[in-house]
């Protein structure tokens, strides 16, 4: 399969738009997709954001394997900059988010208290790649019907300000940070995910490399789904093993839709709890 490219002209849009906003943000939350929390970070999110406080949220954590995930808030948090697995979907974890955000801002707080300053709400932006579940975050963190929108002094109308009680305030940012990535595993998990459009993919070549991974660290969840025997596991290609899938299935020969079934299958939690990137291990 050719490398996936996704878009890459929206990069100097989205970099503009959230560069411009940035100064009126206290803190910025980076939406991450639990399973593939490398690769779907822009890789310029760093540089972009600079020395803005930073939360890392790994969203979808319902979906990815609990123990990597764990390995991956290890290995990715800094003293500056904490890491929250959440599950926007079903609103667990929201709550720890707010907390670790609210102690972050503390410091900042307890020296402008000093200087006599008022207390004012924690001013967010949230930024990640599409299909990471930016707008469940924001819904949550608002609550239905909650939201109250309003511009701020001195802020263009296009800039919307959600209110979140008295605590937090977020800020509406219309444009999404697109990643252009070199490498083509990165492009294969995004697509796996279905962070990218299923109408630019081979979904064939997207099950291959899916069999081959799960072979590698998921086999008896490839087994349970597909009833793949022991032996089919350890003899057979991958290629065979999609076509066994396929016939398992009850598709005949019809390997392109046995493909997309497996997509739907992996997005949907029925391939069991499988992450992708795993911190410092070489994929397949």
């Amino acid at each position: 399969m050719s490398n996936i490219q996704w878009f890459p002209g929206h990069m100097a849009k989205a970099r503009r738009e959230v560069t411009e906003k940035l100064p009126m943000v206290d803190v910025v939350i980076e939406l991450v997709d639990a399973r593939i929390p490398e690769s779907s970070r822009n890789p310029l999110i760093d540089e972009i954001t600079q020395n803005k406080r930073k939360v890392i949220v790994l969203n979808k954590s319902d979906l990815a394997d609990s123990k990597l995930t764990n390995q991956w808030i290890q290995h990715l948090q800094t003293d500056d900059m904490p890491v929250v697995a959440v599950d926007a979907q079903h609103n667990k974890g929201i709550k720890q988010l707010q907390q670790v955000i609210t102690k972050m801002m503390a410091p900042y707080f307890e020296e402008q208290k000093k200087k006599g300053v008022k207390p004012r709400a924690i001013r967010l932006m949230i930024i990640g790649i599409p299909n990471v579940g930016k707008s469940t975050i924001i819904n949550r963190f608002v609550g239905k019907n909650q939201a109250q929108t309003g511009n701020k002094p001195g802020v263009t109308k296009q800039q919307r300000w959600l209110k979140i009680g008295r605590d937090f305030e977020l800020l509406d940012t219309p444009g999404i940070l697109w990643p252009k990535f070199e490498d083509p595993d990165v492009g294969k998990k995004l697509a796996i995910t279905g962070a990218i459009k299923d109408s630019l993919l081979h979904m064939d070549d997207l099950a291959l490399y899916l069999i081959d991974y799960m072979r590698q660290f998921y086999p008896e969840d490839l087994q349970t789904r597909y009833k793949i025997s022991d032996n089919d596991l350890e003899t057979l290609s991958s290629v065979d093993i999609l076509l066994a899938i396929t016939k398992n299935l009850g598709l005949k020969d019809n390997y392109d839709e046995a493909s997309l079934r497996m997509m739907v299958d992996y997005r949907q939690d029925r391939l069991g709890q499988v992450t992708l990137d795993r911190p410092e291990v070489s994929p397949v």
